[in-house]
């Protein structure tokens, strides 16, 4: 990947808190990255120090090529979309589109024009004359992209922009945004809280905790390879198994090379694939398992009661939850207590019920606890 924008040991402290530490982050031209962390994990420092609304304590960002350190905002080509959208309540939205063209000097007839294209191209040339509060919630946050658009900038930063819409107009606006990101070939950096948001648009998410980088990757990576309990825990549901290695933990031949055996409480031994890191450090102590819920099968084992690939736990359903496209089943077996998936129109299932859970090896990653 070539880089368009690169952060390299970039920190931000305020005092004697430190916000961002040390980061390094590639973001390629063309690309779709999201930013996704919970509440103060830094990722909306990192689009203001990129935007240049803040300043670096130490470290370098570039941009193109060139150092953007100490340029101000209006000298980065940069458009920016907040979660508020920050329209001007007095100016008509053709005038709130028209206004970074009219900082940048350009001739008023070229205005007239690129406004003109741009509003039709978001669908909103026939209220170009209403003011913001005359919009819905929807239409504001189009013309804040339209503006932020409208002077073709190099890159567009948006900080939680759909976050003050209702769920099928924020659900409709990803959609509309990843099509404008692919018909015009813009680079987006794209902050949000939401796992949903980021899986749905992203070309990649960068999973920030505490300042720092915890993953990136593609949504199905960060999805089904999390590479430590944090992501695990923060992308999508998972069940966390507490356990511990099995003997030396590793399993050879040709059935289990590759694989851990894991010992879980109430005695249950599963295989897991192995982690990526060092295997002294889950041999220390006690290993968490991470197992999503859609990959927990029921009854599928094979005649003489094993799963096929070897992961089989008898269960009790503790409750059954009606999630509409499917049932939600809590389970227990033993100490353990488990969450799986149920497509409707299966099996009756029941509280109380024994049911057999079978998962694969490769479903399962491995953390130290």
């Amino acid at each position: 990947m070539t880089a368009f924008i690169n952060f390299s040991d970039v920190s931000k402290s305020y005092g004697n808190v430190t916000v961002v530490e040390g980061l390094n982050l590639e973001v390629a031209k063309g690309e779709f990255l999201s930013l996704l962390g919970p509440s103060g994990s830094g990722k909306t420092t990192i689009l203001m120090l990129l935007a240049g609304f803040e300043a670096v304590t130490s470290g370098e960002i570039v941009l193109d090529g060139q150092k953007v350190n100490h340029l101000p905002p209006h000298r980065r080509g940069m458009g920016v979309v907040f979660q508020n959208y920050a329209l001007f309540p007095h100016m008509s939205v053709a005038e709130n589109v028209a206004f970074p063209l009219e900082m940048r000097k350009v001739p008023k007839a070229e205005i007239r024009e690129r406004v003109r294209k741009a509003l039709d191209r978001v669908h909103l040339a026939h209220l170009g004359d209403r003011k913001p509060a005359q919009l819905s919630g929807g239409q504001q946050q189009r013309v804040a992209l339209t503006r932020a658009l409208v002077f073709e900038p190099k890159v567009i930063l948006m900080d939680e922009p759909l976050g003050a819409l209702d769920k099928q107009l924020r659900e409709h606006m990803q959609l509309e945004i990843r099509e404008l990101h692919r018909r015009l070939g813009l680079t987006i950096v794209f902050v949000t809280h939401d796992q949903s948001e980021a899986l749905t648009m992203s070309d990649r998410i960068a999973i920030f905790n505490k300042g720092k980088i915890a993953q990136i990757g593609t949504a199905d990576e960060v999805y089904d390879q999390p590479q430590n309990r944090f992501v695990s825990q923060f992308i999508g549901e998972t069940n966390l198994l507490e356990g511990r290695l099995a003997g030396n933990g590793q399993e050879g031949g040709e059935e289990g090379g590759g694989h851990l055996a894991i010992e879980l409480e109430g005695g249950h031994r599963i295989r897991a694939a192995a982690p990526a890191q060092p295997l002294g450090d889950l041999a220390a102590g006690k290993a968490v398992v991470s197992l999503r819920p859609e990959r927990v099968r029921l009854d599928a084992g094979t005649p003489d009661g094993r799963a096929p690939d070897g992961n089989t736990i008898r269960a009790t359903i503790d409750d059954v939850v009606y999630q509409g496209d499917h049932l939600r089943l809590h389970l227990s077996a033993g100490p353990l207590r488990l969450v799986a998936r149920a497509e409707r129109g299966g099996p009756g299932r029941r509280p109380g019920e024994t049911v057999e859970l079978s998962f694969s090896a490769a479903d399962c990653s491995v953390f130290p606890a």
